[in-house]
């Protein structure tokens, strides 16, 4: 009976346990069906007058229980995969895609929306409900309100199809991850591997039942093989595996890849636009693809001469090492000799610091320091459904007990989960009772993933630094979303322009590096002794170890990113080469690597960020380096007046954390900052501020 489907009466404790991939489509079509009724009645010519409350408000709640249904199969095709949830989830897709595409298209929704924008309560609005006006009218000509029936038509083909080939290719890539394993079998070859590497290949092979030492794709198993393993010809296998995930059959996203281009080039083009990066930056504080381009090159040229010094000085470490005939490192090689040369350099080898982050205790100790900053208190939340054995759930009180969200935590990769870290949201709450402005707010429900170590026997799981990093990443965001106060819902939350939505995510990376933030989480998971003064020194003095080299990667990734949807051409590029998209790719990401690229070199197959959705990051990965900027600039704040000083916790939260998008994200950071922000604040992190001097 539909009644007992779910996915019809998500509840704020969502029972994941009894969603199952046949209720699915069934539901979808009943939301779908109810959403198309809403629409059709808010486009209705007899509606009568027009106010924001009875078409702006009223838009908004017709979708609302059709994105949430969405949002939780998109979510459990994404972490608990199974052939039928995969087949469910693509045959509803399309579906839901094709109608919300068609929104904007719908001629009495316009007309409604535009004589809203020309009644006299326009000008009568509050700011952030005549800025969600002004961004709906805007949205509105954006998708294309103003095409004829033809370009209409038109545009919503260019939608389903980007959605179901960007479905396409994130199954391939997690298809292909799962498809390749190494076992070792002879303990000799596992030399210089640490020990935790070792006893979770060990246990991998047994989970198996394999004899020997199981290696993967996934994160931690691929990073301590590239980092840590004598043998250059497995860290050659892995390398190479690695680069072509995905660009191969079955799993092929070469022509994917071209195809998605041309279809966002195509819509931009429909649109108005000149190329993509246009259309999706318009909204952006970057406004055009040209000036994110600009950014990046002036990023690239403050570490440009650094880069180079950074890679001449490892070529020496190697022949220090092997002799004046040792080669320069291969891409496979760079990690590792890397590594070799900043413990010679610093004496600081990273697996010192893992017993000192046992994810229990670090996830404890962001809850408090996070506690206290910002004024609010996170608690478990037991007996609550869940889709693994993995996951918990948490709420967010504010000081005075009420709930401002719950959130779900899934740390530890699985086959059935994809890659990488990332936190969603599951719904975003807002005003509710009588009243414009409500008796309260109804409460947020996010989630956090990651694909982080995990735990080895008996033994918790003892996460790297940059895996800690990750964790308060992600809480980041998810505290962008659960202590959200916006009033209008698609203004809350992380629903901002796209090279915003890094700063709160970014920012608390920076209390990773802060003794005084360490002591509240980094304990000997034995002794509970906090990290020694002198390690801490050598991590401290290790941070800008390779930084132009960091650097030049992510520059390198966006860089590509806004090329590849500004630049490339794939029929001109193929006559004047002969080569495609992956050779475009790989020539402009060989500018910023520090070693020559393989010509199978085809990482654009699974850069999922890119082109896992019909916008995804496309264009947007130079986000990360904007707010990158902005998140050294603003933890300045911090250092001028306390980083665990709670009366600036405070006013982030007031100004950043609960504000979405409400205002313009540049008159948001001004106010927590009090000017615009200083490129120099990150080049002085990362080392790179005496490269003219040096």
């Amino acid at each position: 009976m539909p009644q007992d489907n779910p996915l019809l009466n998500l509840d704020f404790r969502i029972q994941f346990q009894s969603i199952d991939a046949a209720q699915v489509l069934p539901a979808l079509e009943i939301l779908l069906a109810e959403a198309n009724r809403a629409v059709d009645a808010l486009a209705s010519e007899s509606y009568g007058a027009r106010t924001f409350a009875n078409t702006l408000t009223a838009l908004e709640q017709a979708t609302e229980r059709l994105e949430e249904a969405m949002s939780v199969v998109r979510h459990l095709e994404g972490v608990s995969t199974s052939p039928e949830l995969r087949a469910a989830y693509n045959a509803a897709e399309p579906l839901v895609s094709e109608f919300l595409s068609s929104i904007p298209l719908n001629p009495g929704l316009w007309k409604a929306v535009k004589a809203v924008a020309a009644s006299p309560e326009a000008a009568a609005l509050d700011p952030v409900r005549r800025r969600f006006l002004k961004k709906t009218v805007d949205g509105f000509r954006r998708h294309g309100a103003e095409l004829d029936d033809d370009g209409k038509r038109r545009l919503q083909e260019l939608e389903v199809e980007l959605s179901r080939i960007t479905t396409k290719y994130s199954e391939n890539v997690l298809d292909s991850t799962n498809a390749f394993e190494y076992l070792i079998t002879d303990e000799a070859r596992l030399a210089g591997l640490p020990p935790s590497a070792i006893a979770a290949a060990r246990q991998s092979a047994e989970s198996k039942g394999q004899s020997g030492w199981r290696f993967t794709l996934q994160g931690p198993s691929y990073s301590a093989i590239l980092t840590y393993l004598d043998d250059a010809a497995i860290r050659e296998h892995f390398y190479r595996a690695n680069v072509r995930r995905a660009a191969s059959e079955p799993f092929d996203n070469r022509e994917l890849v071209e195809r998605i281009l041309t279809l966002r080039h195509q819509k931009a083009h429909l649109l108005g636009y000149f190329n993509f990066a246009d259309l999706v930056l318009e909204e952006r504080m970057a406004k055009r693809g040209a000036r994110a381009l600009e950014f990046l090159y002036e990023m690239a040229s403050h570490s440009q001469d650094r880069f180079l010094r950074e890679n001449r000085d490892l070529h020496a470490f190697r022949r220090k090492l092997e002799g004046d005939a040792a080669p320069e490192p291969q891409p496979w090689d760079v990690g590792y000799y890397a590594e070799k040369l900043r413990h010679e350099r610093y004496e600081f080898d990273e697996e010192e610091l893992r017993p000192y982050f046992p994810l229990p205790q670090v996830v404890r100790g962001m809850f408090a320091l996070t506690e206290s900053l910002f004024g609010i208190r996170v608690v478990p939340r037991e007996g609550v459904p869940v889709w693994h054995p993995d996951v918990q759930c948490h709420d967010i009180l504010d000081a005075d007990g009420t709930l401002l969200g719950s959130f779900y935590s899934d740390w530890h990769p699985r086959e059935t989960k994809r890659g990488g870290a990332w936190m969603d949201a599951l719904r975003t709450g807002g005003p509710e009772g009588p009243g414009p402005e409500g008796a309260g707010f109804r409460p947020h429900i996010g989630i956090i993933c990651g694909n982080l170590t995990g735990p080895i026997g008996d033994a918790p799981a003892l996460l790297t630094h940059r895996e800690v990093e990750t964790v308060f990443h992600e809480f980041g965001h998810l505290l962008h979303h659960c202590l959200s106060r916006v009033e209008v819902r698609s203004l809350a939350g992380t629903n901002v322009a796209w090279d915003f939505v890094e700063l709160p995510s970014q920012i608390m990376e920076n209390w990773c590096w802060e003794k005084e933030a360490l002591d509240l989480f980094a304990r000997h998971h034995e002794t509970n002794a906090t990290i020694p003064a002198e390690l801490l020194a050598k991590m401290k003095r290790a941070r800008a170890y390779r930084a132009a080299n960091g650097q030049m990667r992510q520059l390198g990734f966006g860089i590509v990113d806004l090329q590849l949807h500004i630049d490339f051409d794939p029929k001109s590029y193929r006559e004047k080469t002969g080569g495609d998209v992956i050779q475009y790719a790989r020539e402009c990401l060989q500018r910023y690597s520090p070693a020559e690229l393989p010509t199978e070199h085809a990482s654009i197959c699974s850069f999922t960020h890119l082109f896992s959705s019909p916008v995804a990051y496309g264009s947007g990965y130079y986000s990360y380096k904007w707010a990158e900027v902005l998140d050294a600039d603003a933890f300045g704040r911090f250092r001028e007046e306390g980083v665990l000083n709670p009366a600036t916790g405070r006013a982030f939260r007031e100004q950043i954390l609960e504000k979405g998008d409400s205002e313009d994200p540049a008159d948001l950071y001004r106010a927590f900052r009090g000017r615009e922000p200083d490129q120099r604040a990150l080049l002085e992190r990362q080392g790179l501020l005496t490269l003219q001097t040096d």
